[in-house]
């Protein structure tokens, strides 16, 4: 066989270091042709990716593959989570918290365990492609859950689509909200006022839940001196450390537990 093994090239794509994977697998003179683009160097490549990739993570799903010394043939479904607006995207006009899948069909050409040159084609996004659960322990749902958090800081409701219809929020101080109409309901009432913006710093995931260290910022586009986490003028915002326990439900937030983990502390607006 050529050297080259597939499982791992998955995984190295996986992990969404675009630099790494074209230094690892790829040549050099490395071709790629596409339905519309034609790159005849490693380094145009990369910098297509580069631009692929601003605000949106790539995730391989292999369906099937097969390989011979010198060729591998398969096909993927390929799962695009976005954590930022991309109305440029090629497949779709993507906001924060979108995610599509796209069929692949790609022949990789292979020489002394390289790719020398690799061609693709793709079904139209979500034309007959599987879904893997939303939320948990693969790669590709671990950079869903930060689209989810950006979706969460973008305002809006784009964030309820990752809740089970019965989820249970519970928030410090505060009774447990439930329902997901509910919960997104409570939200937009709260962005009128003080946007909420979540900095992920340490994630845990499996197929069961997520465990969250988090500092929420609060910044008051609007007066509000009855607000829950510390009363604020317009301009002002609050920061508060907490670790937030979310239960996953067939890929989605059935229950979430907010505990804070430090005191807030507040930014006061300019003079």
């Amino acid at each position: 066989m050529s050297g080259f093994d597939y499982g791992e090239y998955v995984e190295a794509f996986n992990r969404g270091d675009d630099a790494a994977l074209m230094q690892r697998y790829f040549v050099p003179d490395f071709k790629f042709t596409g339905g519309s683009r034609l790159y005849e160097t490693r380094e145009e490549f990369l910098a297509f990716l580069d631009w692929a990739h601003d605000g949106v993570r790539e995730i391989i799903r292999p369906i099937t593959v097969m390989q011979t010394e010198d060729r591998i043939f398969a096909e993927i479904d390929m799962d695009f989570v976005a954590s930022k607006p991309r109305h440029d995207f090629p497949f779709a006009k993507l906001e924060p918290g979108d995610l599509i899948t796209v069929k692949f069909f790609v022949l990789y050409h292979l020489q002394d365990g390289m790719v020398t040159e690799l061609k693709s084609m793709t079904w139209p996004a979500d034309y007959h492609v599987t879904k893997a659960p939303l939320l948990g322990a693969h790669p590709g749902q671990r950079a869903a859950f930060h689209a989810y958090a950006a979706a969460f800081s973008a305002g809006g409701e784009r964030f309820g689509r990752f809740y089970t219809p019965d989820v249970v929020l519970e928030l410090p101080g505060m009774p447990p909200i439930e329902g997901r109409e509910a919960i997104v309901s409570f939200y937009a009432r709260m962005f009128e006022r003080v946007r909420e913006t979540l900095t992920v710093n340490q994630l845990v995931m499996d197929d069961g839940g997520i465990s969250a260290d988090v500092i929420s910022t609060f910044t008051a586009h609007r007066d509000a001196p009855d607000f829950q986490v510390a009363p604020l003028a317009s301009g002002e915002a609050v920061s508060v450390r907490v670790f937030v326990h979310y239960t996953l439900r067939d890929g989605h937030i059935a229950h979430i537990k907010v505990a804070r983990a430090g005191e807030p502390e507040l930014h006061r607006g300019p003079e």
